[in-house]
């Protein structure tokens, strides 16, 4: 992977762990299902100005739809909702990049290399070591919604591998099209029109920061060019990156609440870039650097 790619995703990664932090201030002024409803509700308006056919099949496009939005980000947004903190939520939903590695093998036939196995390794050595300080939350059912959602998440980079569509932004805007009406007869089912209503009166500035984040940065800007790295390269050497998410959640967590960074989740840093940079650097630069030692 060249590297302006590389920094695509390190990008990408950044923007989606600072999402954690900004979903945590959004869920102060929304129910979650509305939450996430009005994010792609929103995420969807490029589509007023963008023109031409759609960029994939249409039950593609449902498919994607379904996964990501309202199974992988309803049930994140609830487990995090019932007590999931936002630090180790960015943690977990990163068992999308096991997940996807397996169901790429057993459905597209990727094997991915040594190299990329011991990277993996590396880098989820690193994930275990943030975890063992981190809280686990109120709730056991929370849990287990966040790691339904990062198998969704897995479902979703595979289909979105498949549809064929070159261009990504018109495709994560279609694909937004999608979730915000189950997302809003759920939230009128399970959070009830009280709360709707309720949201949508006393809605605040955060709330409206929030909501513009995570439906724009998160959604239309971080999908776009993950879905481009994704059509581009194997899932084996795109979703390792993900695994970058919690570092830069923490990080974000340090310097916009405050929140503590131990020696040992600095340490837990190092080990995770270190297996994304032994499976995503060029085999020759590892080669050259074995050669010079």
């Amino acid at each position: 992977m060249p590297v302006p790619h590389i920094l695509l995703a390190l990008l990408v990664t950044l923007i989606w762990g600072v999402n954690f932090v900004v979903i945590k201030v959004g869920l102060h002024d929304f129910p979650p299902l509305l939450f996430c409803a009005l994010r792609f509700a929103l995420a969807a308006l490029p589509l007023l100005i963008l023109r031409g056919p759609m960029p994939a099949p249409f039950w593609r496009i449902v498919q994607i739809g379904v996964l990501l939005g309202v199974v992988k980000f309803g049930l994140l947004f609830v487990g995090m909702h019932l007590g999931m903190p936002a630090g180790l939520s960015s943690l977990v939903l990163q068992s999308q990049v096991f997940f996807t590695v397996l169901i790429a093998a057993a459905l597209l036939g990727e094997r991915p290399s040594p190299r990329a196995l011991a990277g993996l390794a590396l880098a989820a050595a690193g994930l275990v070591l943030i975890a063992s300080e981190r809280p686990m939350g109120d709730s056991l059912l929370a849990f287990g919604l966040v790691i339904v959602a990062a198998l969704a998440w897995a479902f979703a980079n595979i289909a979105t591998k498949r549809s064929g569509a070159h261009d990504m932004l018109r495709l994560i805007s279609w694909v937004s099209l999608i979730p915000p009406l189950p997302l809003l007869l759920l939230s009128w089912i399970f959070e009830g029109p009280e709360a709707i209503g309720a949201a949508l009166h006393g809605i605040t500035w955060g709330g409206v920061g929030a909501l513009a984040y995570i439906a724009f940065l998160a959604t239309t800007v971080g999908f776009a060019l993950w879905s481009f790295l994704l059509r581009r390269y194997p899932a084996s050497l795109v979703t390792p990156f993900a695994l970058a998410v919690p570092i830069s959640g923490l990080l974000a967590g340090w310097l916009f609440l405050d929140e503590s960074l131990s020696g040992r989740a600095l340490w837990a840093c190092v080990l995770v870039f270190g297996g994304l940079a032994v499976t995503v650097l060029p085999a020759r630069l590892w080669r050259r650097r074995a050669a010079v030692a």
